[in-house]
């Protein structure tokens, strides 16, 4: 499993909410417990609201607040894509401008201050393209409000897309990430999408409706 690969793991761990002890996830990925220690750093660094600490475990917090304005998670989603989308410009000051705005957001989340070059490094490795996939957004919002199953082109680590036939939940965002929450029919499970490898998103002609099991209350660590 590559680094990008764990670090998208250990997300999807942390995201219900609870606390998990660091040789706990050592063990699920396969990995040393100071491997682990090294990734929570790397998420606190990069935006992601990990609280915890060595020897105690760690969870992922669901409410960010700028001092003096308090942000909704949608909110705080649109700023970071604005910034990612900036700072892609090849205008030089634009690109200049996008890299100070970003260091004095993240310097100005309460508990988990972040320098600047450390923040952005993690903006363009190992999650690079955090904006690629912004084309596939509003369909995958209108899928989840319209309750419209898609076939997901999803990119895979060894560059190969696979085909799936989802039912959107969810789209959510981790520290510039985005990722979409579905039931994979084709896996007969839930799943969870990188919104940047998704490399096809069609709407197809089925509606679904909720079934247990299927729903988004069934998947431990979804509520809001």
């Amino acid at each position: 499993m590559s680094r990008t690969d764990r670090l998208f793991a250990i997300i999807t761990i942390l995201r219900d909410g609870r606390l998990h002890r660091a040789r706990d996830i050592a063990a699920r990925l396969g990995v040393s417990v100071r491997s682990i220690y090294r990734d929570m750093d790397r998420l606190a660094a990069a935006g992601v609201p990990v609280e915890g600490a060595r020897g105690t475990g760690y969870r992922v917090r669901d409410i960010v607040a700028l001092p003096p304005l308090a942000l909704t998670q949608g909110e705080l989603e649109a700023l970071n894509l604005g910034i990612a989308i900036v700072a892609e410009s090849a205008d030089p000051d634009l690109h200049a401008a996008a890299r100070s705005l970003a260091g004095k957001i993240d310097a100005a989340l309460p508990g988990e201050t972040i320098a600047e070059a450390d923040a952005w490094k993690f903006a363009v490795h190992p999650f690079a393209d955090a904006a690629r996939g912004l084309s596939h957004m509003a369909t995958l919002r209108s899928a989840i409000q319209g309750r419209q199953k898609l076939e997901l082109g999803y990119r895979q680590g060894d560059g190969a897309v696979q085909r799936s036939t989802v039912r959107p939940l969810r789209v959510d965002y981790f520290g510039r990430v985005w990722t979409l929450i579905a039931w994979c029919e084709s896996s007969g499970d839930f799943r969870m999408f990188r919104v940047d490898l998704v490399e096809t998103a069609r709407p197809l002609p089925e509606l679904f409706v909720d079934e247990p099991g299927k729903r988004l209350s069934d998947l431990p660590g979804a509520a809001r």
